[in-house]
């Protein structure tokens, strides 16, 4: 944990525990007992490198080298545009910019059936100018060379990263600089390799080397051990071993056992996996007689397979596990994922006094509250969560605090706002010092898995902390698509049933409402004509051309102006796009509604505490734009919220407090008994659940925050202005600390009778206006005091095998 916490934050968490265990949360009478952490042996945290037997060097097998070095010539890299004088001069491929934006380009032949991912591209190099250095792939027939240089000097390439100061130039050595990319990129599509060896014109440059570091090559070059490892963008908490190694864990079973585990490989042949049992009764080591649990051999790669063991037999007993691998290679690699020893016995006592088995998050993208007909919209866009709403409670004054994913879901999953945990930008991670909420459940025993609907919400934040496993939105089958509700759902509902009898947390985000709009059949035709669907599609490419800024023109979010440049009514062109992005908001509340239906069969509808919350809104042209990110207007930070357990959560309460996305994370741990981090910055909701009145609840300013950013291709425009919002008994005012100059510093607005926020009162109230301006200033001294530190500084202090373990499961970098 990192930085102290204001008295401001402390004080509003005073009581809040006690009285949740006495009155609010459980029925009178239950003596308001936490529940005993649940039974949960994680296997990846007993692992040391003593675990390991018969252990193969990680330079036993490791594949042959995908690299280019130009002694003998090119290697069939060719000049692009920005690119003068390409030749080899003393082994080196030397040229010169004369754009900023210099392309050199290699096609490879590639095999269209090779899964392997690309774990890093080196390139060693020399440049006299400059400050990035960048790469690109593509896997069409041809590659659209000056497209991706206008994309280049829009910086909106995907991979880049600073060029470090000392291969900066010519007289000096030549460095080597590695890029990550954000996005998976197979062998198969990586057709075309396209490099940006600087982004200064006039620049002489000499690359030695160019190296594509494959996954299979980069685990065949490591330790065996705990580490992070997907297989098509599935990712577990994993031991990775190589045959004939074996992994070794002595422990007692606890009662109604079973080993949670799944099983991959990246190996294009089989690999067998066996799980045995030592049981230690005897008085020496050789009376031991090891049992075999299970045998499987795997011969799909890039795959992980369910293989849950029973040790209900063995409860109590203190025994060896024994995990080994065999295969015909020596060194063929192996996953072990996510390996944990659960008890199915629930805590009966826990359950008694209300508190929850499972809990589900459901975090939902571009969603505005006031499109939802549980908060009254005149279109039934949410039938599900409208009931839901009935057994439940609903918050009818939650505000978000960011209006954009990347920014929104840290401040959710470490109730922390922006200007504290620091992810503001594109590249951004949340620092290893933050705890976030799955780590919480977690530690306290809990199964925890992860749905993530676009790469914001997974590693490339660093939020995959705490979870045992992870589904990235590269794993889903149509990557164009924003409609993920139904293809995770479909994941969710057979995990939920594997873990129905043990304590677990799932974070599932939906992306159904983000752009494009157009839904699955049915929800195509609720509020679109389909007869217009093919008008309107050729209406959005002639819009698209006339949009002057790369990112709104990818995704086809123009200004009011741009649609009228088009020949187009802005009001009409609009009504097409928010008919479908109401079709999609429907079209994801059914699949909730198969999830709500399949916790009832599994009689889990009272055990499970479900939440629901949108993560920002979306513009229709009421402050002129479309899209989300670029303002903290009403129609991006009013976002809907609500509770759902039937029989713990007081069914049909409506709560008008203003609320933070920041309270869900203390309010989930205190419903569950769990300890809240010190640092968070919201306040458990559940006082506001009680029928007689807010109790010790604060209410306080609830926060919105635009910061200013860089990223050209993934942080919304505009990202040369910034904005802080503060709401409070109703008033709105939003202080704009970096504006063009037509933009007035402060705004104010009477939320009650104004949500979007259409009428500036700001002249009218001065005093108003001071005293929020005061309050909002003070806000931001306390959030910035408690700013956390960047790993860079954290890791110093880390002891080296811990630090080592950090960076192995990629919390820290």
């Amino acid at each position: 944990m990192q930085g102290s916490v204001h008295p401001y934050w402390a004080g509003v968490k005073c009581g809040i525990i006690a009285l949740l265990f006495g009155l609010l949360w459980l029925p009178t009478g239950c003596g308001g007992r936490p529940a005993a952490a649940p039974r949960a042996i994680r296997l990846v945290d007993l692992y040391r490198p003593s675990s390991v037997v018969c252990r193969v060097p990680a330079t036993a097998q490791v594949p042959a080298r995908t690299e280019w070095r130009f002694a003998g010539g090119m290697e069939g890299w060719e000049a692009g545009p920005g690119v003068t004088g390409l030749a080899v001069r003393g082994g080196r491929l030397a040229g010169r910019s004369s754009t900023n934006a210099p392309l050199l380009h290699l096609e490879r032949t590639v095999d269209p059936q090779d899964r392997d991912l690309l774990y890093a591209v080196e390139v060693r190099l020399r440049v006299s100018a400059g400050s990035r250095i960048g790469v690109e792939f593509d896997d069409g027939a041809k590659v659209d060379l000056a497209d991706m240089a206008a994309r280049a000097k829009e910086n909106a390439w995907r991979v880049t990263v600073p060029l470090p100061p000392s291969s900066q130039g010519l007289a000096g050595e030549a460095q080597t600089v590695s890029l990550h990319s954000p996005y998976p990129v197979t062998a198969a599509e990586a057709r075309h390799v396209v490099l940006r060896p600087t982004d200064a014109a006039g620049a002489s440059f000499e690359i030695e080397s160019v190296r594509l570091v494959w996954r299979r090559e980069h685990l065949a070059a490591i330790p065996s051990g705990v580490s992070w490892q997907g297989l098509s963008e599935i990712y577990h908490e994993t031991l990775m071993a190589r045959a004939p190694e074996e992994l070794r864990f002595r422990l007692t079973v606890p009662p109604r056992a079973f080993l949670d585990l799944a099983l991959g490989t990246v190996e294009e042949g089989p690999v067998t996996f066996r799980v045995g049992v030592r049981r230690e009764g005897g008085l020496a080591e050789t009376a031991e007689t090891e049992e075999t649990l299970l045998t499987r051999t795997v011969t799909t790669p890039h795959r992980w397979e369910a293989a849950p063991i029973d040790l209900t037999t063995l409860a109590g007993q203190q025994v060896t596990l024994s995990l080994a691998l065999a295969a015909e290679r020596p060194g063929a690699l192996g996953l072990w994922g996510s390996p944990v020893v659960r008890s199915r016995v629930a805590d009966r006592a826990g359950e008694r006094d209300g508190l929850p088995r499972g809990v589900i998050l459901i975090w939902a993208d571009t969603l505005r509250r006031d499109h939802l007909s549980a908060y009254g919209y005149r279109r039934d866009t949410s039938p599900t969560l409208r009931a839901l709403a009935a057994q439940g409670a609903l918050f009818t004054g939650c505000v978000t605090q960011a209006t954009w994913t990347k920014v929104a879901t840290p401040s959710l999953l470490a109730s922390l706002y922006p200007t504290t945990h620091g992810v503001t930008d594109f590249a951004d991670r949340l620092p290893s010092s933050a705890t976030t909420l799955a780590e919480v459940y977690r530690r306290s025993g809990w199964a925890t898995l992860s749905l993530s609907s676009i790469f914001f919400t997974g590693q490339f934040t660093n939020l995959h902390r705490g979870f045992e496993e992870l589904h990235e939105d590269g794993s889903l089958s149509d990557h164009q698509s924003s409609k993920t509700a139904r293809e995770y759902v479909d994941r969710l509902l057979p995990w939920i049933d594997a873990h129905r009898e043990v304590p677990f947390f799932v974070f599932l985000h939906l992306s159904d409402p983000h752009d494009p709009y157009p839904p699955r059949p049915p929800y195509d035709a609720l509020w679109a004509d389909p007869a217009q669907k093919a008008l309107h599609a050729r209406q959005k490419e002639e819009v698209r051309k006339g949009i002057g800024e790369a990112m709104r023109q990818r995704h086809g979010m123009p200004t009011a102006a741009e649609i009228r440049l088009a020949g187009l009514d802005p009001q009409a062109y609009e009504s097409s796009e928010i008919g479908a992005y109401d079709g999609a908001i429907r079209g994801m509340d059914a699949e909730i509604g198969r999830l709500i239906e399949r916790l009832r069969e599994l009689r889990l509808d009272r055990k499970v505490l479900l939440a629901f919350a949108g993560d920002h809104g979306e513009e229709f042209l009421e402050h002129g734009g479309t899209f989300h990110g670029q303002s903290v207007y009403g129609e991006l930070t009013e976002v809907p919220l609500l509770f759902w357990q039937p029989g713990r959560v007081p069914a049909g309460r409506v709560v008008g407090e203003t609320v933070e996305i920041v309270d869900i994370l203390p309010t989930l741990l205190a419903a569950c008994g769990l300890p809240v981090p010190a640092a968070a910055q919201g306040q458990s909701l559940l006082p506001l659940l009680h029928s007689g009145g807010a109790g010790p609840f604060r209410v306080r300013p609830a926060i919105s925050e635009k910061a200013s950013t860089h990223d050209a291709i993934g942080s919304p425009p505009p990202r040369d202005t910034e904005s802080f919002a503060i709401l409070d008994g109703g008033w709105k005012l939003i202080h704009n600390t970096r504006r063009p100059p037509q933009t007035r510093e402060y705004e104010f607005y009477d939320e009650r009778s104004d949500p979007l926020d259409q009428s500036d009162l700001a002249a009218r109230e001065p005093g108003r206006v001071a005293r929020l301006a005061a309050e909002l200033a003070a806000w931001h001294a306390r959030a910035a005091a408690a700013r956390l530190k960047p790993d860079s500084e954290r890791a110093k202090t880390i002891p080296p095998e811990e630090l080592e373990r950090l960076r192995s499961l990629g919390y820290i970098q």
